[in-house]
């Protein structure tokens, strides 16, 4: 049986890719850790639309977290040891390990990264695109 979707129909040429990276994050946003927001910073002089991811990451130190962009994807890793040293008579905050992901647009700049607060925020820029209009050519048949 064939798989019929929103690409399937005849208009929509080359956007395979764009199917297989709904299918990921489908199947990829089911973990509700950690908490984040994502927000629209208002334009200024200096930079146009900013858009900040904000991640609940408290107990983590700089050191133990990871930002990075993987084929077109802002990865966000942490991980904390378990400090053996430590006798605990309750354990209610678990050391552990995430991993959140964001598929970016092309074209999307990451623009920095900062920690505070227990609170990572990281910002992001999608320059305004060029309206670029070519006319083809049509060859005359022989």
């Amino acid at each position: 049986m064939t798989r019929m979707s929103a690409f399937s129909s005849p208009f929509l040429l080359g956007f395979d890719d764009i199917e297989r990276v709904l299918d990921r994050v489908s199947k990829g946003a089911n973990d509700g850790y950690p908490p984040y927001n994502i927000e629209r910073l208002p334009a200024t002089a200096e930079k146009s639309d900013t858009i900040r991811i904000t991640i609940a990451v408290a107990g983590f130190t700089r050191e133990q977290l990871e930002v990075s962009v993987e084929e077109s994807q802002l990865v966000i890793r942490g991980r904390q040891q378990e400090d053996k040293s430590k006798e605990y008579l309750h354990r209610g905050i678990a050391a552990r390990q995430f991993q959140r992901t964001f598929v970016l647009a092309e074209g999307i700049e990451i623009l920095g990264a900062e920690l505070c607060d227990g609170l990572l925020s990281i910002d992001l820029a999608r320059p305004e695109p060029e309206r670029i209009v070519r006319k083809i050519e049509i060859s005359a048949g022989g």
